[in-house]
């Protein structure tokens, strides 16, 4: 009986990787396709019906192509460094409270910040193995930013602990029947919104990787299969992040279809901005981080702690 659940649990942990692979795959797409659309052209459409197979085709083109890896780098870590990352960002998603409960555990916000917190150190080696200044750079800014904005993401999660009393991502849904949490805390919402945007690398916090005109950042080595391991990390992550804040702040109902659909829209809010926004400066985004979100969300951390003590105090 122990041999066919655990079984089950590997089969049905292998579907899951699959779709969001797949996930990953066509939110590339769409990206591609509504940056398109923002700069008035067309985005892929010659590869099959409306550009539909491009995903895969780069994916074959990638993953075929010669492996190459610098002479002076540190080639076990440099190897490595890419794996790992997509491994993180894939076992994130194992958190998910799901209905045929997959991994059904109290301390599911915990295991996330824990999985989010273990993703610099694969960016800290990607950069430093490469054994090249301009991948260090870019892994050091990337790094920096990355644990300037986890310390306000913990501390808004921290609040929501203490508001819902629960680590388990399944107690959002019940305390969200009949009101979401964005309705009345939209500073809030906004506030994550941007401290994911800063986490996952994106617009327009993208200093590692700063595409527009940088010289690539901390994969700036990386050719083939390293460079697509790592693009399909991120992109799992940004979807892992608009799934999150679509239970934390919009119902949090995963069981029903419309929930896909508010994390369809949020995915598409990342690209939305990327299309949009400029690029911030460097010690901007510090300030941001550490002058403005980070004593918002201490100060919030402390009204709830006090709204809970009050709420006790009275029952």
């Amino acid at each position: 009986m122990f041999y066919m659940e655990l079984i089950l649990l590997l089969i049905s942990s292998l579907i899951l990787i699959i779709c969001v692979l797949v996930g990953v795959a066509f939110l590339t797409l769409l990206e591609r396709k509504v940056l398109g659309y923002i700069q008035i052209r067309k985005g892929p459409n010659k590869v099959g019906l409306m550009g539909i197979p491009q995903p895969f085709c780069d994916a074959i083109k990638l993953f075929t192509k010669e492996q190459t890896y610098p002479l002076m780098s540190n080639y076990i870590s440099y190897y490595f460094s890419p794996i790992f990352s997509l491994f993180l960002s894939l076992l994130v998603w194992m958190c998910v409270p799901f209905l045929v409960k997959l991994y059904s555990f109290n301390l599911g916000l915990l295991f996330f910040l824990c999985c989010t917190s273990m993703g610099v150190y694969t960016v800290m080696v990607a950069g430093w193995s490469s054994n090249s200044n301009y991948a260090l750079l870019g892994g050091l800014r990337a790094v920096a930013q990355t644990i300037s904005y986890e310390v306000s993401l913990a501390l808004i999660l921290l609040s929501f602990v203490i508001l819902i009393g629960n680590y388990n991502m399944m107690y959002f849904c019940y305390y969200q029947q009949y009101i979401w949490f964005i309705i009345f805390l939209i500073p809030l919402g906004l506030i994550w919104f941007a401290s994911s945007l800063a986490e996952t690398n994106r617009t327009p916090f993208d200093f590692a990787e700063g595409e527009s005109e940088l010289v690539s950042g901390f994969n700036v080595e990386y050719s083939s299969g390293g460079f697509a391991l790592i693009f399909l990390a991120e992109y799992a992550s940004i979807l892992f992040m608009s799934m999150l804040f679509s239970m934390i702040f919009l119902g949090g109902n995963i069981f029903e279809l419309m929930f896909y659909f508010k994390l369809m829209f949020i995915s598409f809010l990342f690209i939305w901005v990327r299309g949009t926004l400029p690029r911030f400066r460097y010690d901007k985004l510090m300030y941001l981080a550490w002058k403005c979100f980070l004593p918002f969300s201490l100060n919030l951390l402390f009204f709830f702690f006090g709204f809970k003590i009050l709420l006790f105090s009275f029952i």
